[in-house]
């Protein structure tokens, strides 16, 4: 009970009360008496290298070099020495005794030899490997001796650790001494703890301890012989045990031969200086070297220098080992691109090497600084994101994306430059099924509704794509909102035509979301439109479309006909031909619909025809309202015939710029329920600008043989002056043959441009051809269109649209009357 309060208080081998780090497995190798553990930290759990040192009494020799280390390795700071953290000493109680411990806490590490194992390299990889490791030692060797006259005293294999991304770094500082070449009278030792220092290891004059040659010899004659020893090790594989085994040379490179030698004279001053060996060696002049001295550097090199540094990198990473690309490489570019200093270029090296990572590894390393360089102000940066999103897209969570990524991504959409606005719309694909249904209600279909009246025509066709695309991860409300306005109002409209091929294949992909009644009422009549359109590839999935709607429409009378319910409609339409899922489609129309700039030239019908289409529906909501409210109509006989005729010379629809906003479409898109009562079913319907009557209606005349009862209309909304192109004996051609005789009204002035089904009415009243006591013959089918007699009836016509000229208090001439009506008339046609 005694021994397990001691080592609570005072602590054990597991770990020491005042050491912030967990002490873990030690490695099987370490330099002197030391021993090398893993650990990490007690706060946040990151990893460090624990070296601990024990001794019997606090007076312990080995103690004494170890406190010389810990405060020489705390002092000493360069790139190429190992990182310092933390130190301590303790008292730790083992059994019947008390030892003494210093603890070094450190950047985390392993040892040079364990490593190299590990590794496996062999040939040129593993001879430049080896010569960037041995170039970070020289340069740490040449900056104590060189820079801080200092003497390390034992450069070997096990003074060298190696970090986690592959750099060496020299340790084992309990010998580091200062150099005392100006005391020349000193013969005392300069290398307190020289007797640390292996027998294998002492050059000849510290084998001897002759003070005096080593005062006078430069700073560097130790220290270069020790890096002469460690050359030998690494390449020879096998810890040196005698110093005459320097002498074999087999396992040297011939490039690196005459410094080795040089390094190893028996002639202290003769021997080489660490820092000309840097210089003058050719062995380290290899890729690697150069690729990562450039990369040290980076901010020292010009705009062009890195623009040509990482185009060549992704083709120089494919030669270098690939667990030095990993560990090395891609941290370092990583942190180039987090603080600006590398160019765009280097986003491709950096994922074509992130590429290589496991999916662990790559969220660890590669996707936090992707989700940093989302907010980069860089458009080249941008671009280079967006164009490669599908190689690290799926690897985000839906939280980065809807927090992190799309807020920077969305301001693409706006964006001056119409190809990055068309990569931010592809990136949506991937980026989409990730979005919370608040960001895609609230944001992401705002942005869609803009683009889809973009200037670019491509980009209006990726629109209706994505739309396609994305409509399977919208609530029910958004997609009844949204879907048909946007395919229907816009893409169907549009004047490229690649964008209503896509509004055609986005319709048949959706089927599955649309009602039977909304495919009668709102798509048919718009699909149908397109069977005429000028381009032979939208006139081919128009028909397609046609069908594939009409089998719908079929199955839904089926069941209705046979008393079954609607249900289970979804899984009939599911399994209609161009309902399967769109993303082949869809990619194939992102990438073949044509670059930014291109614009297919449409030929463009006469003006006043145009919102002949846009009255399709109208007219077809209408008359379906009026057959369900039994409101005062006209009756005609095959009107379904004459409906057809008209739309089959209409032309292609508008451009779709001329609405904005799919909430304003959905208002839009058919008659209010108090509208449908006063209009006239044929109200929305614009007259033709042809002169002549298409040959389905010269039909329809001759076989119309029986007039159309008309009751009293309720009231004409006058169209404008401007929606009126067509002359007034065009008119009586097209609308003669279906009006009705009127039954003998009083005489009124006729509005300037009445509705067709009231058109033949009015000019009853103006020309009194046709009045209460004249009968149509029903054996012609041209008496009704045939030209009445001038009467004087016609004057309070002409006095009105005259404006009073004559003051109408003077009886005309019968025939001047019908001449001023025509006059009048044909004035305000033109």
């Amino acid at each position: 009970m005694f021994k397990f309060l001691k080592d609570v208080v005072s602590g054990s081998g597991a770990g020491v009360k005042d050491l912030p780090y967990n002490i873990g497995e030690p490695y099987s190798s370490a330099w002197g008496s030391w021993t090398h553990s893993r650990g990490t930290s007690k706060d946040d759990g990151s990893p460090v290298s624990i070296f601990s040192l024990t001794g019997s009494n606090a007076n312990d020799g080995h103690l004494a070099a170890g406190r010389n280390g810990v405060k020489r390795l705390r002092t000493v700071r360069h790139p190429n020495i190992l990182s310092f953290l933390h130190s301590t000493e303790a008292e730790i109680f083992d059994g019947s005794s008390t030892k003494v411990v210093i603890y070094i806490v450190t950047e985390p590490v392993m040892p040079l030899a364990e490593k190299i194992r590990e590794l496996g390299l062999e040939g040129t990889q593993r001879n430049e490997y080896y010569a960037w490791g041995l170039h970070r030692i020289a340069k740490a060797v040449s900056f104590l001796n060189n820079d801080c006259k200092l003497v390390h005293g034992n450069v070997c294999l096990e003074s060298v650790v190696v970090t986690p991304t592959l750099d060496w770094k020299l340790h084992a500082f309990d010998a580091l001494s200062e150099f005392d070449g100006n005391n020349e009278l000193s013969t005392g030792p300069m290398l307190q703890y020289e007797w640390l220092v292996g027998t294998q290891y002492k050059p000849m004059e510290l084998a001897k301890s002759d003070w005096a040659t080593i005062r006078k010899s430069p700073p560097w004659a130790i220290d270069s012989w020790g890096l002469g020893c460690l050359i030998y090790e690494i390449f020879a594989g096998l810890k040196l045990s005698k110093t005459e085994e320097l002498r074999n040379t087999a396992s040297i490179p011939k490039s690196l031969l005459p410094d080795y030698q040089r390094l190893l004279s028996s002639m202290p001053s003769r021997r080489l200086n660490s820092s000309k060996l840097l210089e003058n060696c050719e062995y380290f002049q290899n890729k690697l070297v150069d690729t990562i001295h450039f990369m040290e550097i980076l901010n020292l090199k010009d705009s062009v220098e890195k623009d040509t540094f990482f185009r060549k990198l992704p083709t120089l990473a494919e030669q270098l080992p690939r667990e030095i690309v990993l560990k090395k490489f891609l941290p370092l570019v990583a942190s180039a691109l987090e603080f600006g200093s590398a160019t765009a270029p280097a986003l491709t090296a950096f994922l074509k090497m992130g590429a290589w990572l496991s999916p662990e590894e790559f969220n660890k390393k590669v996707l936090p600084t992707i989700v940093k360089l989302f907010a980069s102000n860089d458009r080249a940066i941008r671009v280079g994101l967006l164009q490669h999103i599908d190689q690290y897209g799926e690897s985000f969570s839906a939280q980065i994306v809807d927090e992190q990524v799309y807020p920077h991504v969305a301001t693409g959409f706006s964006d001056t430059s119409a190809f990055l606005r068309e990569l931010t719309l592809k990136s949506m694909l991937v980026l989409a099924p990730k979005l919370s249904q608040r960001t895609l209600s609230g944001s992401l279909l705002k942005y869609l509704s803009k683009l889809q009246v973009d200037e670019e025509p491509a980009i209006r066709t990726n629109t209706t794509i994505l739309l396609g695309n994305i409509a399977t991860h919208l609530n029910e409300g958004t997609r009844k909102r949204v879907l048909i306005n946007a395919f229907t109002v816009r893409a169907l409209r549009d004047t490229f035509p690649p964008a209503r091929g896509a509004g055609i294949m986005a319709l048949c992909a959706t089927s599955s979301y649309y009602e039977p009644q909304e495919i009668a009422a709102r798509i048919l009549p718009n699909v149908v439109v397109l069977t005429i359109d000028p381009d032979s590839d939208v006139r081919s999935k128009a028909f397609q479309a046609v069908e594939q709607f009409l089998q719908i429409v079929k199955q839904y009378h089926e069941k209705t006909s046979g008393g079954d319910s609607s249900e289970g409609m979804g899984s009939t339409i599911s399994s209609l031909p161009g309902n399967a899922s769109i993303l082949g489609w869809a990619m194939n129309s992102l990438t073949t619909k044509g670059k930014p700039s291109e614009q297919t030239t449409q030929a463009v019908p006469p003006k006043s025809t145009s919102p002949l289409v846009s009255a399709v529906p109208n007219a077809a909501i209408t008359v379906a309202s009026r057959a369900h409210t039994q409101s005062t109509t006209t009756l005609v006989r095959g009107g379904s015939s004459d409906y057809g005729g008209d739309m089959a010379d209409q032309p292609a629809p508008v451009s779709p710029t001329s609405t904005d906003g799919w909430g304003e479409l959905e208002n839009g898109i058919g008659i209010h329920e108090d509208e449908e009562i006063e209009k006239d079913g044929w109200d929305d319907m614009l007259p033709l600008e042809d002169e002549k009557p298409p040959p389905a209606l010269a039909n329809i005349e001759a076989a119309q043989k029986r007039p159309v009862i008309h009751t009293k209309p309720q009231g004409s909304i006058p169209r404008p002056k401007s929606t009126s192109h067509v002359s007034k004996d065009a008119d009586d051609d097209l609308w003669g043959s279906i009006a009705a005789p009127a039954p003998a009204p009083a005489p009124a002035p006729a509005p300037k441009l009445a509705s067709r089904s009231s058109n033949s009415n009015v000019k009853a009243a103006a020309g009194g051809g046709i009045g209460s006591g004249s009968v149509v013959d029903e054996d012609d089918p041209w008496a009704a269109i045939a030209a009445p007699a001038p009467t004087t009836r016609a004057r309070p016509l002409a006095a009105g649209r005259g404006g009073g000229r004559g003051g109408g208090s003077k009886p005309g001439v019968p025939k001047l009357g019908a001449q001023r009506i025509n006059r009048a008339a044909s004035t305000q046609k033109f």
